[in-house]
């Protein structure tokens, strides 16, 4: 079941790379334990718009935000918020996966390591753990010392997100985390986010409608009318309204496969 607890509350945002306005005015909120899928055409800010929750597009020069974003009451982007606690929190998954050329087992402790001091036994529990929440444990558990470059594209994938589980975020971060892997891989990955959402808030960027479909709760559909203007939010809506009854043309036409 999707939470009923408003999570993320975001109101009249929008983003500048330098003077270029991308993303404009755009408001939702964001439930607890729900999957959230952005979607819309290449080069609407979609990944721009993820990565606002964690302030990563902050580490690009001249770029600047209006606006709040409100996680748990508490508006991330006031000058005392501890950045290095949000991303702590909130974890994040790339399009490609992104192993550290170390093993399996470092891979998985080097978040938690970074924060406090544990023991060897504490270490090896929070491996198993997150490699099982990962879906990877039953692969991995007797080559934990291998080079994790070893893995393949999907076992990376979840190694990955178990290197994020580890460090026990509350909201996870998606970028297209399944579009550089097989089929079957893919599987694996969509079968594990329905299974994180138990336990985790995510918001996934995916350009795949029928994923999208599949895997998430609620869809909001970024557009920009052409290439001069922001792109903003024409519709959010319980994913099931969006892909059977949507309340825009444009969203029709994109899901229809009309543009984009």
């Amino acid at each position: 079941m999707s939470g009923d607890k408003i999570k993320i509350k975001v109101r009249n945002y929008g983003f500048y790379y330098g003077a270029v306005k991308v993303l404009s005015d755009i408001s939702m909120d964001i439930q607890e334990n729900t999957i959230t899928a952005i979607i819309g055409p290449s080069g609407c800010g979609k990944s721009t718009f993820l990565r606002t929750f964690n302030r990563m597009n902050e580490l690009l020069p001249n770029t600047r935000v209006e606006g709040d974003i409100i996680i748990d009451g508490i508006d991330i982007y006031k000058d005392n918020i501890d950045v290095v606690d949000l991303r702590k929190r909130i974890g994040m998954v790339f399009q490609r996966p992104n192993p550290f050329p170390k093993t399996i087992y470092e891979n998985v402790i080097y978040g938690p390591r970074l924060h406090r001091k544990y023991t060897k036994k504490q270490l090896g529990s929070i491996v198993e753990n997150s490699l099982k929440r990962a879906a990877l444990w039953d692969e991995v558990k007797h080559k934990l010392n291998t080079n994790a470059l070893d893995l393949s594209g999907g076992q990376q994938q979840r190694l990955c997100i178990a290197r994020l589980l580890a460090v026990n975020p509350e909201i996870i971060l998606m970028d297209e985390p399944a579009s550089a892997l097989d089929p079957s891989s893919t599987q694996k990955i969509e079968d594990l986010i329905d299974e994180l959402k138990e336990n985790y808030t995510i918001i996934i960027v995916t350009h795949n409608m029928q994923q999208a479909a599949r895997v998430s709760q609620k869809v909001a559909f970024l557009l920009t009318e052409n290439i001069c203007e922001p792109a903003t939010l024409v519709e959010y809506d319980d994913t099931n309204k969006i892909f059977t009854n949507p309340g825009d043309k444009r969203t029709e036409d994109y899901i229809t496969g009309r543009f984009g």
